[in-house]
């Protein structure tokens, strides 16, 4: 007896995109290598169907200057997306990057195109009722790997009390940490790494962060040979991002890996820096690099030349694509939010267990943009909506 086949149901279009700027101060002035931090601009994007199902995306924009992301998303990127089937995600990302093409291939462009892809995923894990992670593949289940950021310079913060931060998130669990280093001289920067390591103890990686911090290839290697000793498991973006030759030198010339591209966007840049040998993991933010779409293909071409992703920032959102991914090793993650303070904008934090972080159960991404906070750190004029 034949039967017919079954017919796909039609995916309610999208009817609306609304974007705006919440500009966040932090709580004290915090420094890293080469800069001083007071306020953090993330744009925020909520897609939502003719159904009345949405979709959370969002970005980082900088210390100032988000608006002239949710401008691209509002006006450019937008109209792209709305009246769509928001399934047809690998369609919308094209059309997306073609039509952003003459307005930067990263930068702003690129931060609005990721907003907006985050959502579509978020979106449509939400409207099947899965976890965002399961939707992915689910190549974990229940907890990931996490390794505990923080290190940062502050006013008066001395190298014991650098230490007694870092034996804190060891208390808390984690068997891996990250400091900041760069802005001070190599003898005084080698200090703050030996009292990080006698905090931390031998057993415990100790990542190390420089955040552009170098310039010439003399310098990298002179501070790196008085921190070697201290067993670090990789030295972060040693110099500016475009400055690949240097991060290949540097890398063919220590034996402590170099992980970098937590800036960069696109495939055919991570794949640049794979050919060269200028990183041995991948940082890339889904955020940043072209969103959940194109962070999938990043994360696949890394796979063939056998390097690690180690996602830089938004632990709510790479919890669920180091779940994933099978060669992604550790999502970064911020107990507070000194630093990483958009989680005073969100209504669920992530569950930590033995250094791990509890993978969500509910639907898309597990949280939701908190809408009293959100409204308190608006940006006036900001909020802008794209209907189809």
């Amino acid at each position: 007896m034949s039967r017919e086949p079954a017919r796909a149901r039609t995916a309610a279009p999208v009817a609306a995109v609304e974007t705006r700027v919440a500009r966040v101060p932090l709580r004290q002035v915090t420094s890293f290598a080469t800069r001083q931090v007071s306020a953090r601009d993330y744009v925020l994007v909520t897609v939502t169907d003719a159904d009345g199902v949405q979709g959370r995306g969002f970005c980082y924009a900088g210390a100032s200057g988000g608006e002239v992301v949710s401008a691209a998303v509002a006006a450019l990127l937008g109209p792209v997306v709305a009246g769509r089937d928001p399934f047809g995600v690998e369609r919308i990302w094209q059309d997306m990057y073609q039509e952003a093409l003459l307005h930067g291939r990263t930068g702003s462009a690129m931060r609005a195109l990721s907003a907006l892809d985050i959502a579509l995923w978020d979106h449509n894990a939400r409207a099947l009722g899965l976890p965002l992670h399961r939707l992915l593949g689910g190549f974990r289940a229940e907890t990931v790997p996490a390794y505990a950021s923080g290190g940062y310079y502050l006013d008066g913060k001395t190298p014991d009390d650098l230490g007694e931060e870092l034996a804190s998130y060891v208390a808390a669990g984690f068997r891996a940490v990250k400091m900041k280093v760069g802005r001070l001289s190599p003898a005084e920067e080698e200090e703050r790494v030996a009292a990080a390591r006698r905090a931390v103890g031998d057993g415990v990686l100790l990542m190390l962060d420089a955040n552009n911090a170098w310039s010439d290839l003399p310098t990298a290697l002179r501070t790196m040979d008085r921190l070697a000793r201290y067993d670090p498991y990789w030295i972060e973006e040693p110099f500016g991002p475009d400055d690949i030759d240097n991060h290949a030198r540097l890398a063919a010339a220590i034996r402590v890996p170099v992980a970098t591209g937590e800036i960069e966007a696109g495939r055919w840049r991570h794949k640049e820096l794979l050919e060269r040998g200028a990183a041995a993991v991948l940082q890339t933010d889904a955020a940043v690099c072209g969103g959940i779409t194109e962070f999938r293909r990043i994360a696949a071409t890394a796979a063939s030349f056998g390097v690690p992703l180690a996602p830089h920032w938004f632990h709510d959102l790479h919890a669920h694509l180091v779940a994933a991914t099978p060669n992604c090793t550790f999502t970064e993650f911020f107990a507070d939010d000194s630093v990483l303070n958009f989680r005073t904008l969100v209504d669920t934090q992530l569950a930590v267990r033995d250094g791990r972080l509890v993978l969500p159960a509910g639907p898309g991404l597990g949280f939701g943009f908190d809408a009293d906070a959100v409204e308190r750190h608006t940006v006036p004029g900001t909020p802008a909506t794209v209907t189809a």
